[in-house]
């Protein structure tokens, strides 16, 4: 099996820059790692203090840390936040080792938790970091207070064909409009960018995300809120909330009307937020809530 990697240092070069430019829009980071695993070594970035609770932040294919661009800040004023550049990426990570499959997957980031020292954690994952954090989840719950899904890919349905047709097509210009569900994506936009250069410069291994089956589903005890965009090309939406509303045993499913990527930004960093609050009380309160 293959590593993930630049297709030449020339576009590493190109990467870089691009990287650089869209980091540069971010909150300063409070501090940076390079946590070494069993298949190379994710670039953690942390905002804010260290503190209960964290919330860390998976992003969708080839949007590493830069695509939490709209939600940081407002996530930072809550806690301590953790971004992950996905093992097998474009990115500031490094794949050492082949990942052949989800349990690989949840190693890998089970032991960036575990070797960070974290507990407790909101996980928030987008597209297949969506699937990355929900496949810890059936997987490793232990250090997990919730799990955040917003449009998670191969998570409650699979991906459609015309899907299968357009990740050939990932470097024409309409490509992230089309996937975000017709949301308008501006030339200059730093998330924009630096996923048009990772996916031009960069071959990603990892296999496709497995479809988690109606058990595991079933199985997954920690609480979940999960968005789903009523545009969404990633799979039949109504299918995927129906299935999740069926399976999973304490969740919040949300058909969302517009597209979430970016479009929505402010309306979703709310009801995240609203999300960890509720949990936060829940646990103050349990009575209040009907847990004891």
């Amino acid at each position: 099996m293959t590593l993930g990697g630049f297709t030449s240092p020339q576009a590493r070069v190109a990467y870089d820059a691009a990287y650089d430019r869209g980091f540069a829009a971010l909150p300063a980071p409070a501090e940076q790692r390079d946590v070494a695993t069993a298949f190379g070594t994710a670039r953690v970035y942390r905002f804010g203090e260290p503190g209960p609770a964290p919330m860390v932040l998976l992003p969708g294919r080839a949007g590493t840390t830069i695509m939490w661009e709209p939600n940081l800040p407002a996530f930072i004023a809550r806690g301590p936040v953790y971004a992950l550049d996905l093992i097998g990426e474009p990115g500031r990570s490094e794949q050492t080792a082949p990942i052949r499959d989800a349990d690989d997957q949840a190693a890998w980031l089970g032991t960036v938790l575990a070797t960070l020292g974290l507990r407790d954690v909101h996980l928030v994952g987008y597209s297949f970091g969506g699937w990355l954090a929900a496949n810890l989840a059936v997987r490793a719950p232990d250090r997990l207070a919730s799990l955040t899904l917003i449009d998670p890919v191969r998570t409650f349905a699979p991906f459609p064909v015309p899907l299968r047709v357009r990740t050939a097509l990932t470097l024409v210009p309409a490509f992230l409009a089309w996937i975000s569900g017709g949301a308008e994506v501006a030339e200059d936009d730093p998330v924009a960018t630096v996923i048009d250069e990772g996916m031009r410069t960069y071959r990603i291994a990892p296999p496709t995300p497995a479809l988690f089956t109606d058990a595991r589903l079933r199985g997954l005890t920690v609480p979940v809120l999960a968005l789903i965009a009523a545009r969404s090309v990633i799979h039949d939406r109504r299918r995927a909330a129906t299935r999740a509303r069926e399976l999973l045993p304490d969740a919040r499913v949300e058909l969302w009307p517009r597209a979430i990527a970016g479009e929505s930004a402010d309306e979703v960093n709310a009801r995240v937020l609203e999300f960890l609050t509720e949990l936060e009380q829940r646990r103050e309160s349990p009575e209040r809530f009907g847990l004891i």
